[in-house]
């Protein structure tokens, strides 16, 4: 998952990960007090996502059957995935430098943690676990709109790497892909993965009136500022994720990166 602040690239991968950084998942090795966080998670936000997540969400958790009792054995989970939009998890020690993270991406390969929190720290993680990993992103990745901008993102910040541009489009993922909102049937909704996973954030980013929540605009979300510490002051709702895929397609992000150099960063509380 791409930051603001980049994570250095190393020159070579922790031991015991090959060249790409990604390690046997060795899903034996889980222990039972392990796979009844996952459970205990799982059951919580399951529920809690009722009426504030989209549809296409909760399909994709029944055709993966990611209900299915402990951590899921990534074979299995792959064979599903794959069978739908060519996707594949593969697991990884935890962040991973962003060269790394988008290429993978960019080969429909999504990184996840070979780990999962501790029973007394369920409500918060500094980073990304396989509970995070697999219950926030996957099941949308069986939705081929959504398939297909992940990978777009990932040659996307390839590029923005070699611009010098990634905190900008560090920006967008953190605002679609983790953080994002959609519209629905005329409501709001959530499918970013930040949220999806979150039980606190799940409802405040839709019931609190505390935070902006504005209408997805490209420009505006490049130069908008974010924290990873706290709950979001800022949302942007996209109309489909149909429409999300082509405005990415369809940008020349190059030269936007340029074209907003001259403009100052907003803070996400600001109204423009």
């Amino acid at each position: 998952m791409p930051t603001e602040e980049t994570i250095e690239a190393k020159s070579a991968p922790p031991p015991g990960a090959a060249a790409d950084w990604t390690i046997p998942q060795n899903w034996d090795r889980f222990t039972a007090g392990e796979h009844r966080v996952w459970d205990t998670l799982f059951a919580r936000q399951q529920e809690a996502l009722k009426g504030r997540a989209v549809t296409d969400f909760f399909r994709g958790l029944d055709v993966l059957r990611l209900s299915r009792p402990g951590i899921p054995e990534l074979d299995e989970l792959n064979e599903r995935l794959h069978a739908r939009t060519a996707w594949t998890i593969v697991s990884v020690p935890g962040l991973v430098p962003d060269d790394i993270f988008f290429e993978h991406l960019s080969k429909r390969r999504f990184p996840a943690g070979n780990f999962i929190r501790a029973a007394d720290s369920l409500d918060y993680i500094e980073q990304p676990d396989v509970f995070h990993d697999v219950f926030g992103h996957v099941p949308l990745l069986a939705q081929p709109a959504v398939a297909d901008f992940m990978q777009a993102m990932g040659a996307e910040g390839l590029a923005a790497m070699r611009a010098g541009a990634l905190h900008r489009l560090a920006r967008l993922y953190w605002y679609s892909v983790e953080f994002g909102l959609a519209l629905e049937n005329g409501e709001t909704r959530i499918y970013g993965a930040g949220l999806l996973s979150s039980f606190g954030e799940s409802r405040f980013a839709l019931e609190s009136d505390k935070p902006r929540r504005s209408p997805f605009d490209l420009r505006q979300v490049l130069r908008t500022r974010y924290r990873s510490d706290a709950f979001q002051e800022a949302y942007f709702v996209i109309p489909s994720f149909e429409a999300l895929l082509r405005l990415l397609t369809g940008a020349e992000l190059s030269g936007l990166y340029c074209a907003l150099a001259a403009e100052p960063d907003l803070l996400p509380a600001a109204r423009t």
